[in-house]
């Protein structure tokens, strides 16, 4: 037997793959990935074709998987492109959650005192808020859209992500390699970003995936309130708003949105789940 010692990545993958529910929900979330980049390759018609005018409210079979809307397009080409509105509003979010997030938690905790204060009450505020309620106000104003989800969804994402690098910089800012570089003239600026946060990417890597699903919520909220991405751009929440007007004649047309939703957000959220444990410093390699 080799006595290599074992990186921490390696002890990490290992409580990853531990976790059974985390493994299939990635594997999964990564089939929902590379069906939304190869949408054109798994479809045989664009998402807004009305080429099955004949067939509309058609229910699933063989020629049509998750059948026809009412406007007679193939519902599963509809699905799988909306993956693709859902999932770059979710990553697209997150990152930018985490160019808000990263900063305030490093300042706040690296610094603390009345800097720590400030970004704290700002956690409180937006805390207090509704995100549905003030994504519905700022919708409302904007006309929706997808950048304006994206903003709307960033705005209320960072608040985890701050404060989980704010904790992981709190805890290192008195190690003994942080007073070696104060005691060699590093600026404040320079610790922050060349120590403290490499070492705090384990939080802020969790923190990313976690936002995903949140913004994934909101974008399906706001679109089933019809403030969201406009037609006839496929969005999950958009199709079960409509859907849910032919509820209790042609259900497909609300199950197989809100299914592919639900799933996404679950496999992603436990994906997030299995990635905070298999990356937390406090647990050790077997």
């Amino acid at each position: 037997m080799s006595d290599t010692p074992r990186s921490p990545l390696y002890f990490a993958w290992r409580r990853f793959a531990d976790n059974k529910a985390a493994l299939v929900a990635g594997t999964v979330l990564l089939l929902i990935i590379l069906m939304a980049v190869f949408a054109p390759l798994i479809s045989k018609t664009g998402y807004a074709d009305q080429k099955f005018l004949a067939q509309a409210y058609a229910f699933p079979e063989k020629q049509f998987w998750f059948g026809v809307d009412d406007l007679g397009r193939d519902f599963f080409t509809r699905i799988v492109y909306g993956a693709r509105v859902s999932l770059t509003i979710g990553f697209t979010a997150a990152a930018f959650s985490l160019v808000i997030g990263i900063p305030l938690g490093a300042i706040a905790g690296y610094y603390g005192g009345r800097a720590d204060w400030c970004v704290m009450r700002l956690i409180e505020l937006f805390s207090v808020v509704p995100p549905l309620l003030a994504a519905m106000l700022l919708g409302a104003l904007t006309n929706g859209g997808f950048l304006t989800i994206v903003l709307i969804a960033a705005l209320f994402g960072w608040v985890q992500v701050c404060l989980l690098v704010r904790a992981q910089v709190k805890a290192m800012a008195q190690k003994e390699f942080v007073r070696a570089a104060q005691a060699l003239g590093a600026t404040p600026g320079y610790i922050i970003r060349r120590h403290l946060i490499p070492n705090a990417i384990s939080p802020i890597i969790v923190g990313f995936v976690l936002a995903i699903p949140l913004a994934m919520m909101l974008e399906a909220s706001l679109s089933f309130l019809g403030i969201g991405v406009p037609p006839p751009t496929p969005s999950w929440g958009q199709m079960i708003n409509v859907g849910m007007n032919f509820m209790y004649f042609y259900w497909h047309l609300a199950v197989f949105p809100t299914a592919a939703l639900a799933i996404t957000v679950l496999a992603t959220t436990l994906f997030g789940d299995g990635l905070r444990d298999a990356l937390d410093p406090t647990l050790k390699g077997r």
